[in-house]
């Protein structure tokens, strides 16, 4: 297998774009909104060149400089995993929303917001540990096995 290669800063511009949009579904009390996100973040673990927060870094942040990249040795497997869980919880919570459980819901959505800044701020993935722990118990689909990150040239 080939260097793998993830760059971090897309990742973090990821969290970033999830909390702030979350937070603000919240603040509005605008469950459709949590929903954009979850789907947002759903359509980007299938489909990852659909990716839409990652696009934004990648076709408008990144080319004017206004974001620089930190591209990593890592697995993206486990980042697509963890983006998928999230968009599923997120997802979940939205569904609840507008069933009218606003206490779960917005519980929900705000474990989403509490783990995407833990990653954001501290660098820790919950997802990505979650994937590693899969790994190592050898359940099926959960292949990449952890690497050491360092940066990459170029």
């Amino acid at each position: 297998m080939g260097e793998r290669k993830v760059d971090h800063t897309a990742l973090r511009f990821n969290q970033a774009s999830i909390i702030t949009l979350s937070v603000l579904g919240w603040v509005l009390n605008q469950p459709a909104l949590v929903a954009f996100v979850a789907l947002v973040m759903l359509v980007g673990t299938a489909v990852p060149a659909a990716a839409l927060f990652q696009q934004i870094y990648f076709r408008v942040l990144r080319p004017r400089g206004w974001l620089r990249p930190r591209v990593l040795t890592d697995n993206p497997e486990p980042h697509r995993f963890a983006q998928g869980l999230g968009g599923t919880v997120l997802a979940l919570g939205a569904i609840l929303l507008f069933l009218g459980y606003a206490a779960i819901g917005w519980a929900l959505t705000w474990a989403v917001i509490v783990l995407a800044a833990l990653n954001l701020f501290f660098g820790f993935c919950a997802g990505c540990f979650v994937y590693y722990q899969l790994n190592r118990l050898g359940v099926p689909g959960f292949t990449a096995r952890p690497i050491e990150r360092r940066e990459v040239e170029g």
